[in-house]
């Protein structure tokens, strides 16, 4: 498939937002559980979707909605947060880094994509890209939050290639739609359980949940979902390289974080990797 540069441009934008959420989160939403930020990120940009685009999934289509839901908002977001409880970011981001390889195999088995050596060579060198940028030498393992990291992984990998394959009935604003509002409700229950303790919202708090689920959640999936529609599996998970490298470079920015001479030579690692994966289907 041959990669159309606006639809790539388009696409790249969701990761690099994506990368906006470690300093959104710290900076503006203290004190919020990460369910509760998880579920206020999706369903009030589902539900406000909804409003607008006024379409509801038919027949087949909504136990599809709640199955890519699952995959690509509420697991992948708990198994997120899960590690990133148990590991140091470093570990988790280079963990959650392994999505586009599990893409790679999981496009071969379901879609009967070719396997290229180009593209898991490229998928490797963001990993080691990933990992330059984000590990620190004291980092240390622990084997639930590395299980739940290759499950978060595997669980958006898994939605994007069904998603692929499926295919949308719909515009991608409202197979985004679908999405962010059945992943929110499948998070609530787990956000009203007994004892689970939710902050009045500051004007900041708000700030914060504006940009995680108006831009963070509304624009970026339907980008997301548009590119899913349009280009190979393999070029459109390589881009999720960009989100980490976004981190980086947003705390460098703004919160006066160094960058070491590694940090550099792992982003050059990892826009190097897109381009392999790129050019592998271009």
């Amino acid at each position: 498939m041959k990669t159309n540069i606006s639809d790539l441009s388009l696409t790249a934008i969701a990761p690099v937002i994506w990368g906006s959420t470690y300093l959104v989160t710290t900076e503006f939403l203290q004190g919020f559980s990460p369910m509760t930020v998880a579920m206020l990120r999706a369903l009030p940009a589902g539900l406000l979707l909804l409003m607008i685009v006024r379409k509801l999934p038919t027949g087949i289509w909504w136990l599809r909605t709640f199955v890519l839901g699952a995959l690509n908002i509420s697991i992948f977001l708990s198994m997120l947060f899960v590690a990133a409880y148990r590991l140091p970011g470093g570990v988790a981001g280079t963990v959650l880094s392994a999505q586009p390889l599990i893409v790679v195999f999981l496009a071969s088995f379901l879609l009967s994509s070719p396997v290229r050596p180009s593209t898991i060579i490229g998928a490797l060198v963001g990993m080691g890209g990933v990992a330059l940028l984000v590990l620190t030498p004291s980092a240390a393992l622990d084997a639930i939050g590395v299980a739940a990291g290759l499950a978060g992984a595997t669980s958006m990998a898994l939605g994007s290639i069904l998603a692929r394959r499926w295919g949308s009935p719909v515009s991608p604003l409202t197979f985004t739609a679908w999405q962010l509002t059945a992943g929110g409700l499948l998070l609530l229950p787990v956000v009203l359980l007994p004892g689970h303790f939710i902050p009045v919202p500051t004007a900041s708090n708000l700030l914060g949940l504006v940009w995680l689920g108006l831009i963070g959640a509304a624009i970026t999936y339907a980008l997301w979902f548009r590119g899913i529609g349009r280009l190979a599996p393999s070029v459109v998970s390589s881009l999720l390289f960009l989100s980490p490298l976004t981190a980086v470079l947003l705390g460098w920015s703004f919160l006066g974080q160094t960058l070491s001479l590694l940090q550099i030579s792992g982003i050059a690692l990892v826009v190097g990797s897109i381009w392999l994966s790129q050019r592998a289907n271009g």
